[in-house]
């Protein structure tokens, strides 16, 4: 059976002077989260916008993809800090997502550097998330070793 999670998302006005609120219905880990169109395309002066919500559940899932397939491939990572820049662009006049570049540092005994960029590489490709975007959104990782 399906896992399902929810957020709702209450707007006001228009597109561009209007706002909206964000609310994770399913956890109540966040709520009251200020959305705004100036908050997507400008600055975002303390709101928050899809893109970054989406660079916070890319950067998370792949975070724990990555410490699994670590595990399973005999290492036992200390720590990975993991961000996540995603960028809003307009293609054929129309605004989209083009594309997600994680950015992992780890410390990891008993790996070397190339292992390290080899294994984000696979994460990359299996994480939920990345199969979400693969087709639509470019997808890149650069990862470092912090021995």
């Amino acid at each position: 059976m399906a896992t399902v999670r929810q957020a709702t998302t209450t707007w006001t006005g228009d597109l561009v002077k209007g706002s909206g609120e964000v609310n994770a219905e399913s956890s109540g880990a966040f709520g009251g989260l200020p959305v705004t169109w100036a908050s997507r395309t400008e600055s975002a002066d303390g709101r928050t916008s899809p893109e970054e919500l989406l660079a916070a559940a890319h950067s998370s899932c792949f975070a724990m993809a990555f410490s699994s397939d670590l595990a399973k491939a005999g290492f036992a990572p200390e720590v990975l800090i993991v961000s996540c820049e995603v960028a809003f662009d307009r293609v054929d006049g129309k605004w989209t997502v083009v594309s997600s570049k994680l950015s992992v540092k780890g410390r990891v005994a008993g790996i070397d550097a190339e292992g390290f960029r080899t294994q984000a590489e696979q994460s990359k490709n299996g994480c939920p998330i990345s199969r979400a975007l693969q087709g639509n959104v470019s997808l890149s990782v650069e990862a470092s070793l912090d021995v």
